[in-house]
């Protein structure tokens, strides 16, 4: 009897487990959301920081988002822009969004999906613009490959958005759907907007252009391959027969890609190319930006060695260069992501462990030095808040092994 139960029982779990899975495949478990966590976001400010939208799963759409607006300060909730607004023309179902920009003054949003991997991430894909006022859905770069589109950005005056396809740089106009040619040189050694796989594993960098704040310009940085040969990976996983991967990989004792960085006029015509001092293939140009009166260009050059970050300033308009500071290390220095315009553009932010702790500086663009807003023996670890106009700098430190919050006077009182 207690034999017949006990081979009943384990013939019933054997059946219970087979059936779960025969449920369980690789589709299922890489391919749907069936067994991901909640998460939360992408998040976006919105309203000057009084709101945020962020992503929720769609009621009418299974699998599919609705972008959802809180007031921060209420908790107030509603649907700004529900899926059926997502399906675009001839099609039945939304579009699956992977990423989201709203424009400038929020008439429109572009709309990121069907990505591909680049390298390491999914950095290419397909660009939607939803017209928020008529909810006109229209796909931008009809006429180049599918899932080739790159870094697409907003203009400052929410007229056009820039892109990277093939390692060439286009504008294209929002309403019109005319497209500019900005590059027309790019290939897989010439590559323009973008980076080769050392750049993006040395300073984690991919988007390889940027608006002037005026919109009047793009600066972009062009590096050449030409020299790099391929590594062969073996790729053992995705077939049954293994093939070879070729990978852009300068060996050790090898150059790197040479670059340089170029404005354009973002009508397009000649490039200007800036004249940065050093050899292109010794030194890194891993970070820029624009000054806010799309006047000057700050630049980050490392060498080889990256124990050196020194700072050009480059005027558009008289096209010189000037070297306005450095900062130096021993052993090594990073470059610089946390550098925010300060003082009405007359200076800049920056983290330097010169003194020994990492510590938060205001740079003087004019080159005459910087000043210290942090000092002690701890380690800043980040910056979470940076308010100019009221100047407020909220940091997080390591403090004796303790995190700790602190407020500064990110600039001082100033009057210009």
């Amino acid at each position: 009897m207690r034999l017949t139960f006990f081979i009943s029982l384990l013939a019933a779990s054997c059946f219970s487990i087979t059936a779960q899975d025969s449920q369980l495949t690789l589709d299922r478990i890489f391919k749907t959301n069936d067994f991901r966590n909640e998460r939360f976001g992408p998040a976006r400010w919105t309203e000057g920081g009084k709101a945020y939208t962020t992503l929720e799963p769609s009621a009418l759409y299974p699998g599919k988002i609705d972008i959802i607006e809180y007031v921060a300060k209420s908790g107030i909730r509603s649907v700004l822009v529900s899926a059926d607004l997502l399906i675009p023309e001839g099609k039945t179902q939304p579009l699956t969004l992977e990423d989201y920009q709203w424009s400038h003054a929020k008439r429109f949003l572009l709309i990121y999906t069907n990505s591909q991997k680049v390298w390491r991430d999914n950095t290419r894909g397909d660009y939607w613009v939803l017209n928020l006022s008529s909810g006109q859905l229209r796909q931008l770069g009809v006429d180049f490959q599918q899932s080739s589109l790159m870094f697409a950005k907003f203009s400052p005056d929410d007229t056009r958005v820039a892109y990277v396809s093939s390692h060439n740089i286009y504008v294209e106009n929002i309403e019109t759907g005319s497209v500019i040619t900005i590059t027309n040189d790019g290939s897989e050694r010439l590559i323009n907007g973008t980076f080769d796989w050392a750049y993006e594993e040395e300073f984690g960098i991919q988007d390889g252009f940027r608006w002037s704040p005026d919109g009047n310009q793009i600066a972009y940085w062009q590096l050449d391959a030409t020299e790099i040969r391929d590594f062969l990976m073996i790729n053992n996983t995705d077939s049954i027969y293994s093939y070879t991967v070729p990978v852009q990989y300068p060996k050790v004792g090898e150059d790197p890609s040479s670059c340089r960085i170029g404005v354009v006029n973002a009508t397009g015509g000649a490039v200007q190319w800036i004249p940065v001092p050093g050899d292109s293939k010794q030194n890194y140009l891993p970070r820029m930006m624009w000054a806010p009166d799309s006047r000057t260009i700050l630049i980050q050059q490392i060498p080889r060695k990256q124990n050196t970050n020194r700072i050009w300033a480059y005027s558009v308009a008289d096209q010189s260069i000037e070297h306005i500071y450095t900062d130096t290390d021993e052993a090594w220095v990073s470059a610089i992501d946390d550098w925010i315009w300060l003082n009405h553009g007359k200076e800049f932010s920056w983290i330097s462990e010169k003194s020994g702790w990492k510590h938060f500086y205001r740079v003087k663009l004019d080159g005459t030095g910087d000043i210290a807003v942090t000092n002690g023996d701890y380690d800043l670890i980040s910056i979470e808040l940076l308010d100019d106009n009221n100047s407020l700098l909220l940091l997080i430190t390591l403090l004796n092994a303790i995190f700790t919050e602190q407020n500064y006077p990110a600039v001082g009182n100033h009057k210009d």
